[in-house]
């Protein structure tokens, strides 16, 4: 009952709230961001939703497109804003999505969405994580982040999908308003992206 009727409605509710509540400051981001990366504010994305379908996840850019002479991309390090690197180490980078929690892509709590090249790559198992909508926040992120391995995240991400519960997930948004606030679990030495998956690691 919970998972297919009073999750949905609950994922609404709250996105639209926050976002008319977070308006004020969206804004002024959104303006600057818009400024540091040539006019444009937004970074758009393929990613493996529900049942793997895919979807464009939108976020706030904080990242430059700027390439070296042989048209290659600089390292991340070196093309993230200095606006960038605070919406990332805020998190503010991950706010657009409630638009995707909007149209019915994402959920408030769930896996994280990934890249569309990892789906071949998964266990039997591991593909269980797509059984459920995608989320902006979800239990591998309130327990370690960017600083656990891959494996670990899977392993985090199936056992939502087998324990989800509205109490579970009140859990994991006060957990994540806390890691939020004090910034934990988020690569503030160099902000660059996290290790690609291989399927090993």
């Amino acid at each position: 009952m919970y998972r297919h009727f009073f999750k949905p409605f609950l994922d609404f509710f709250i996105a639209f709230t926050a976002l008319l509540v977070l308006s004020p400051l969206l804004i002024p981001i959104t303006l600057l961001l818009a400024l540091a990366n040539g006019g444009k504010p937004f970074f758009f994305q393929k990613r493996p939703g529900k049942n793997a379908q895919i979807f464009s996840i939108i976020k706030f850019k904080t990242m430059t497109d700027e390439k070296d002479p042989e048209g290659n991309l600089f390292p991340d390090a070196e093309r993230l804003t200095g606006i960038g690197k605070f919406v990332r180490r805020t998190s503010i980078d991950e706010i657009p999505q409630l638009l995707n929690v909007l149209k019915g892509n994402m959920s408030i709590i769930g896996p994280r969405p990934l890249l569309p090249q990892y789906l071949a790559l998964y266990t039997k198992r591991q593909q269980r994580r797509h059984e459920v909508k995608p989320g902006i926040t979800g239990w591998a992120q309130v327990n370690g982040r960017n600083a656990i391995s891959w494996t670990k995240k899977f392993e985090y991400d199936v056992w939502y999908v087998e324990n989800q519960s509205f109490w579970l997930d009140l859990k994991i948004l006060f957990k994540t308003i806390k890691k939020v606030v004090i910034s934990e679990g988020i690569n503030t030495a160099n902000m660059a992206t996290t290790e690609a998956f291989n399927g090993h690691n």
